[in-house]
């Protein structure tokens, strides 16, 4: 069989580097072939080229990216970003492989949070009540105040002694208080679920530290994630963030649209949603049964060397000599 060639965006995000150790792990004869805004990333060392490229929403973006997947024949796409996502499924009539991503109007949806809690309204799926800050009603006790648009905890104020004071690119939600739970969903070609991983985790920096699979949650959780996927337009790997809140309520709060950064815990655990993504998008096949097992995790800092390398912009690829430790 002749190698394939997939491209990985984000190689220098979390993201990124668990897709390509996930890849790495199969053991299947693929090329792969990185991108990100900078030249050198952590994801270098597993990738056989890499590529700096603008950020997604830089009118450069996908010509450059059309030149690479063409350059390199490239036959599978991976965003691992929120708008890579959206911009590479908006124009993936210009990019000469297969983008593995939701439809670019679901997409946009769910990378704005307000949009997101009017788009689930509309559709009767639960998610937290919201509001811009010029129609908050000081129904609540307590308060977040986040950015409609973002990643992790950047922009997040408790209880502003104002609220009604900030722009519309920000929202409102009720602070609701309980354990914090990850849910990884599949949605295969076909539109149906393929199977989902519930974690419970603690957050450094707005990214995973600690995680802890959780099943308590998921006949609660199916109902969810089956209308969000009636809806239409997601497909691949997804996740929905939620609280519990005291009651046992499920409390939705945020949609990734992509594989989210647990997924190398997730391979592990027997929630391998690279290896399904590769099945079915690369290899036309379908994709394994998932079968879970019962799991923590702790994430920890390791390093890649580059003994005797005096010039970063020299360390592309796998081929520079290195050392992991």
């Amino acid at each position: 069989m002749e190698k394939k060639t997939v491209l990985v965006t984000g190689t220098g995000g979390n993201v990124g580097q668990g897709v390509l150790r996930n890849i790495r792990s199969l053991g299947r004869d693929i090329r792969i072939v990185g991108t990100d805004v900078s030249g050198f990333t952590a994801g270098n060392h597993l990738c056989d080229a890499t590529y700096a490229v603008p950020y997604s929403y830089d009118a450069a973006f996908i010509p450059a990216m059309a030149k690479i997947v063409r350059d390199e024949k490239v036959d599978l796409v991976i965003p691992t970003t929120d708008y890579e996502i959206y911009y590479l499924s908006r124009f993936k009539d210009q990019i000469d492989a297969v983008v593995v991503a939701s439809d670019a109007d679901t997409a946009q949806k769910y990378l704005d949070k307000y949009l997101t809690y009017q788009y689930h309204e509309s559709l009767g799926i639960p998610f937290a009540k919201s509001w811009l800050p010029k129609d908050y009603d000081h129904s609540q006790t307590d308060i977040i105040l986040k950015p409609r648009e973002g990643r992790g905890s950047r922009g997040i104020l408790i209880n502003p002694a104002n609220p009604t004071q900030f722009g519309d690119d920000c929202m409102i939600q009720p602070l609701h208080k309980g354990r914090e739970i990850t849910t990884a969903f599949y949605v295969k070609k076909d539109g149906s679920l393929h199977g989902l991983l519930t974690m419970e985790r603690e957050l450094s920096n707005g990214a995973t530290s600690k995680s802890k699979v959780v099943r308590e949650f998921d006949a609660a959780l199916e109902p969810i994630l089956s209308k969000m996927i009636a809806a239409g337009g997601l497909r691949g790997s997804l996740n929905l963030q939620s609280i519990v809140d005291a009651n046992g309520t499920i409390i939705p709060f945020e949609v990734n649209c992509r594989i989210s950064g647990t997924n190398s815990i997730r391979h592990n655990l027997g929630f391998q949603d690279v290896k399904y993504t590769l099945q079915e998008y690369l290899f036309d096949e379908q994709p394994d049964a998932v079968h879970t097992i019962d799991g923590i995790a702790i994430r920890l800092l390791y390093d890649v060397i580059y003994p005797n390398a005096t010039n970063e912009q020299t360390l592309t690829n796998n081929q520079q000599g290195h050392i992991v430790y």
